[in-house]
């Protein structure tokens, strides 16, 4: 009886250390995170938004640069196209808007 007894003993005894350890780990990390003073995590974006005025959100496919109708148009947050990547869409002698046809 004494042996089966030690058996279990020695066979549980990594999975309760192991839990012991997770849950200091996860008070000590709480605590961490109490005292650490907020940051902000959306800064990033807001700072991208104030400091360019041609960047547009379009539902499902996200931020874009440039005029969203021209079909040279990159749809990406960082690049506009790939004939004029970082100047103005206006004036632009590529431009090539999009021609949507009427449904009636």
């Amino acid at each position: 009886m004494l042996v089966i007894f030690l058996i279990f003993a020695v066979g549980l005894t990594p999975a309760l250390v192991s839990a012991l350890m997770t849950v200091r780990a996860e008070r000590a990390e709480k605590r961490h995170v109490q005292f650490m003073p907020s940051t902000g995590l959306g800064q990033g974006v807001m700072k991208l938004l104030e400091a360019d005025q041609d960047l547009h959100y379009v539902d499902g496919m996200g931020y874009m640069v440039g005029d969203i109708t021209c079909n040279l148009n990159a749809r990406s947050p960082y690049l506009r196209c790939a004939v004029n990547p970082m100047g103005p869409c206006d004036g632009c002698r590529a431009y090539a808007p999009r021609v949507f046809d009427r449904q009636y």
